[in-house]
């Protein structure tokens, strides 16, 4: 099943040889997408002319259910055409010009990939009254975009093909030949009875859990590696997924969050006190940062940067607030988190 849907997507449009790999797996797990919980998504990102609309016409025509919007399209529809048919979203322009209509379909994206959490919308009946409905987003989803969202752990939810990155394959056919329909169909009724066959036989399989991972991406890579039969496949798509790991810790790490962390963690372990004063915090800050920043940097915006952001303890003693040093293994994990590496002595006794 899995080489004649291959052949299909190699035939009509150009991919990296291991995404096109990606890209068959993703059209079976749509079949079976009803067997798990979580979901990835599948992302095609590049300018236009790159072949982000071709891949997306390829795919959806062997997705389960598969139906078509772009970013002409109003939101409202897309809640409800989710909800009635529970199918495969394919989504062309998915990044919107306007920031509100960018939010609604953030809300679809952010809440489709787990399954319970459906979108609440307030809806008129026929008396004209206003009653509360729950729509079903969950699902897979198949979205092409110009660029990335604002939203990182939105990001962190995509296996993405970047595309226009290399010249065109020449036996890419410019125009969908007359033959692609009638092709598209006879494998979409294999795989619907590939669904009937094994629909009851998937499930999740928690061995193939990456520990180098962190959770939301392991999360995500179970159930595409849970169909997954090839091993090289697997070891490709765990590879994917460490490159977007390694790209969320280094984008964390130019946030005034990890600035804070680094220097917290210096302060730590460099003093055999019982607490780490905040003031001391904000002293090296301003030494070390304080011309990267044109707002003022005082006690009250790091120890709010500590206390709402990081969720790091701190307390007042003696007339001054303090982080105490049993927040030490917390500080070590969010410095992971951060990519920040500056507690070296971790066999030291707290």
């Amino acid at each position: 099943m899995q080489v004649a849907i291959q052949q299909f997507i190699h035939r009509h449009v150009d991919l990296d040889t291991s995404f096109e790999k990606v890209a068959t797996y993703y059209v079976i797990l749509t079949w079976l997408y009803d067997a798990f919980n979580e979901l990835p998504y599948l992302r095609f990102r590049g300018d236009y002319g790159t072949g982000k609309t071709r891949a997306l016409l390829i795919l959806g025509s062997l997705c389960y259910k598969g139906f078509f919007a772009s970013g002409a399209s109003t939101v409202s529809p897309i809640f409800h055409t989710l909800d009635a048919f529970r199918g495969t979203l394919i989504f062309d322009e998915a990044d919107f010009r306007f920031s509100d209509e960018k939010a609604e379909i953030v809300k679809i994206l952010n809440n489709g990939n787990v399954q319970g959490l459906p979108v609440l919308r307030t809806m008129m009946n026929r008396q004209r009254e206003f009653n509360p409905q729950a729509f079903h987003v969950f699902g897979p989803k198949i979205v092409a975009t110009r660029g990335s969202y604002d939203d990182k752990g939105l990001e962190s939810r995509f296996l993405t093909q970047e595309m226009g990155s290399r010249q065109l394959r020449h036996d890419i056919p410019i125009n969908l030949p007359h033959t692609f329909k009638d092709e598209a169909r006879e494998l979409r009724n294999k795989l619907l009875l590939y669904r009937f066959h094994r629909r009851m036989d998937v499930k999740l399989d928690e061995s193939l859990v990456d520990p180098r991972l962190e959770p939301r991406l392991n999360q995500i890579l179970l159930p595409l590696l849970s169909v997954v039969s090839d091993e090289n496949l697997r070891s490709e798509l765990r590879s994917m997924a460490l490159e977007t790991q390694l790209s969320l810790v280094a984008d964390r790490g130019l946030l005034v969050e990890a600035q804070v962390l680094e220097i917290l963690g210096e302060l730590m372990a460099g003093s055999q006190r019982p607490v780490v004063p905040v003031a001391d915090i904000v002293a090296v800050f301003i030494e070390r940062y304080g011309f990267e920043y044109e707002r003022p940097i005082t006690n009250r915006w790091i120890g709010t940067i500590l206390r709402k952001r990081l969720n790091i303890r701190t307390y007042k003693s003696h007339g001054v607030y303090v982080v105490p040093i049993n927040e030490r293994p917390k500080i070590e994990l969010l410095c992971g988190r951060y990519g920040v590496n500056v507690i070296s002595d971790s066999k030291t006794e707290v």
